[in-house]
């Protein structure tokens, strides 16, 4: 199945609504580029819950290892890990049940987006966040 993604007016409703993102793969490291995308979301009122196996904190706030061990409803799992980590992170997405799944730019992955499309979520890749907050306020 082809991949085809939210035009950017979706995308920007989605993004109005949305209260809480989780970020797998965000990095300790305020010089990589998920922790700079994920501070702007953050100053910009977004609650930002920091997935990182490795990490204690992030941006002042606890981190998790995995989605599933997150409390409460997810609305966007924002992922910042290599393309051939997506089924993986898509499988675990799937089991919390949240609302969108967004892959980072330069990220797609065909067989996590048909995963979740047959499942019928909402799949964004290959788009950055931050980018299309800015563009879509």
């Amino acid at each position: 199945m082809s991949m085809t993604y939210p035009s950017r007016d979706e995308i920007g409703k989605i993004l109005k609504k949305s209260k809480r993102i989780a970020v797998v793969g965000l990095s300790e490291n305020p010089e990589r580029t998920s922790h700079m995308v994920s501070k702007a979301m953050q100053n910009a009122g977004y609650e930002i819950i920091p997935v990182n196996p490795g990490a204690d904190e992030i941006l002042g706030v606890k981190a998790v290892k995995s989605l599933k061990e997150i409390d409460g409803h997810v609305d966007i799992v924002n992922v910042f890990r290599r393309s051939e980590y997506l089924p993986e992170v898509a499988k675990e997405f799937a089991e919390i049940d949240a609302d969108v799944f967004w892959a980072q730019l330069g990220l797609e992955n065909q067989e996590a987006y048909d995963f979740l499309k047959e499942k019928g979520y909402t799949v964004i890749m290959d788009r950055c966040i931050k980018v299309e907050h800015a563009l879509t306020r």
